[in-house]
C-alpha cells in the first residue's frame, strides 16, 4: 500500500519544502509514499472562493482511484492524539487500500462536492493553519504514527 500526501498548489515557503522533504524521505523507511500535487491554475485566483473550490474539486477528483482511501485534512475532522493517530493508521492499513490518500484543500478548503464523497475527515487541531502549513504538519504526523507502530523513540509518552 502507498501513502500519498496529495497536495492543491505548490508548496511556496522554502522551508516548508525542506521539511516536506525530510518527513518524505523518513516516512519511505516504512510505507512507499509519494507527495501528488494539483497544480493551481492561473485562472483560479481570480474567482471567487466557491467557484475556486469547485474547480479545485474538479482536479482533485481527477487524480483520485475508487480503489484509493480518501481522508480529508480538515478543521472540522475528527481528532487525535498521536498515538490514536497511529492506531487509525494501522487500521487504515491493514484495510488494504491500494493507496491512503491525505488530502490537503486549497486556501479556502473543499467544496461541498468533496465532502460528499469522501466524508472521512482528520483535523490536526482545533487551531487553524494555512493551507500551506498542514502539508509539514501532515507529513511529521505520519512519519510520527509510523515510529509509534514501530515502538520507536521519536515519539515521547
Amino acid at each position: 500500500m502507498k501513502i500519498a500526501l496529495v497536495l492543491i498548489g505548490q508548496t511556496e515557503k522554502g522551508y516548508l519544502e525542506t521539511g516536506l522533504e525530510v518527513f518524505t524521505s523518513r516516512i519511505g523507511r516504512y510505507a512507499p509514499y509519494e507527495e501528488i500535487l494539483i497544480p493551481e491554475d492561473k485562472k483560479w485566483r481570480k474567482l471567487d472562493p466557491e467557484e475556486r473550490k469547485r474547480q479545485e474539486a474538479k482536479a482533485l477528483l481527477a487524480k483520485i482511484d475508487s480503489s484509493d482511501s480518501v481522508i480529508l485534512l480538515d478543521e472540522k475532522g475528527q481528532q487525535f492524539n498521536s498515538e490514536s493517530f497511529a492506531v487509525f493508521l494501522q487500521k487504515k492499513m491493514n484495510a488494504g487500500p491500494k493507496r491512503l490518500l491525505f488530502v490537503v484543500g486549497g486556501p479556502f478548503g473543499f467544496d461541498q462536492s468533496v465532502y460528499l464523497q469522501f466524508p472521512s475527515t482528520l483535523a490536526l487541531s482545533k487551531l487553524t493553519f494555512s493551507h500551506q502549513m498542514i502539508r509539514l504538519f501532515a507529513a511529521e504526523q505520519i512519519y510520527r504514527a509510523f515510529t509509534i507502530l514501530n515502538n520507536e523513540p521519536y515519539h515521547n509518552s
